[in-house]
């Protein structure tokens, strides 16, 4: 076993721990620590995401993506919540606005580096095509009931679910995901591991697995690192409402802002798989992380408009509905064939950068 297995980078230790010191100094101190708080929960969110990807790595394909997109979608909840709560109905839109960002970043920006990224190293590569069509069908599903599908009902006016429908929906979402979840480990676990002759081309590429001991003492620092995520995203929340009301831009910015936030590091782990020429590890983790975030974000947050009795607003303008709707199009039909070149990777990118684009100048 080697030595990178039985330690952690020294800085993946100190963030956590250093981020509630610099919480506690902030609030004896006051406001002018504000931009080291920034960077605080900066370096707890990348702490976070290294901590699961270490136990993703030693519990293992697919188990171990699946850990790391649930633990990924705890620090997203977290951060929603934190801004809702200080934010009040000003940031009701917020859910939406941070999925529909989530599933543009993955499906476009993450997979389209991927793919781009793969291909200009490898030309072509695979992936079990069975994994990818199943997880594309359910966010297709998923994405159409939370996001576009409130725009159309007739109980309540607006882009708004009653409660009993929000509710409803929140279950079904929870259901989807629990169900794709006993797809994805137990009864077709086949569908999402990658295939044999390319695991022996690229076996001397695979990292040897975290040792027990390392393995714990990263559960033990995400719990911290997660806590101090979520506190510092509450501290922080009313400046950045306050920059965002003065610079005048989309509120929807916001959503985008928490979404890259803690999806950057998983991203940068698909793109590093990619280039390995690991592809289905790629589209397990990208795939899974707009899954979740869908599947166990939106259940969570209903849970809690419910509690509170908030009025979410999950219903998308029309210009979104036809990116969303786009996006899912050309994602079923780029990854319809088990093989794939720059040319999807180049053709989702783009995608990307008119949603980026659209934000800036609706």
């Amino acid at each position: 076993m080697t030595s990178e297995a039985n330690r952690l980078p020294l800085w993946t230790i100190a963030a956590p721990i250093a981020s509630w010191v610099i919480y506690g100094a902030y609030l004896i101190l006051g406001g002018w620590m504000l931009p080291v708080l920034v960077a605080a929960l900066f370096a707890s969110v990348l702490a976070a995401v290294h901590h699961a990807e270490v136990i993703a790595h030693r519990v293992g394909e697919p188990f171990g993506t699946l850990l790391f997109a649930v633990a990924v979608t705890v620090i997203e909840v977290g951060l929603i919540v934190s801004l809702m709560i200080e934010g009040g109905d000003a940031t009701m839109a917020l859910p939406r606005d941070t999925v529909m960002a989530a599933i543009m970043i993955i499906l476009n920006g993450v997979v389209g580096a991927c793919l781009l990224l793969g291909g200009l190293r490898h030309g072509e590569q695979s992936y079990v095509q069975s994994g990818v069509s199943a997880a594309l069908a359910t966010l297709a599903a998923l994405s159409v009931i939370v996001l576009v599908l409130p725009n159309f009902v007739t109980s309540i006016p607006g882009p708004f679910y009653t409660v009993s429908q929000l509710v409803f929906v929140g279950v079904v979402s929870f259901v989807l995901y629990a169900t794709f979840v006993l797809v994805q480990t137990v009864r077709h676990r086949d569908y999402f591991l990658p295939e044999d002759d390319a695991v022996a081309a690229d076996e001397h590429q695979h990292a040897t697995p975290p040792s027990i001991r390392v393995f714990f003492a990263s559960g033990a620092l995400l719990l911290i690192a997660l806590g101090a995520v979520v506190w510092l995203a509450k501290t922080l929340a009313p400046t950045v409402e306050a920059i965002v009301v003065n610079s005048g831009v989309q509120v929807a910015i916001v959503g985008v802002v928490v979404a890259g936030l803690v999806l950057l590091p998983e991203g940068l782990a698909a793109a590093r798989a990619a280039r390995a020429n690991r592809l289905q590890t790629s589209l397990n983790l990208a795939l899974g992380s707009a899954l979740a975030t869908i599947g166990l974000t939106i259940p969570v947050v209903a849970g809690l408009a419910v509690a509170f009795q908030w009025q979410l607003v999950l219903g998308l303008d029309p210009a979104n509905i036809v990116l969303l709707l786009l996006t899912l199009m050309v994602a079923t039909l780029s990854l319809s064939t088990g093989r794939t070149t720059v040319m999807q990777g180049a053709l989702h990118l783009v995608l990307f950068a008119v949603f980026l684009f659209m934000l800036v100048v609706p």
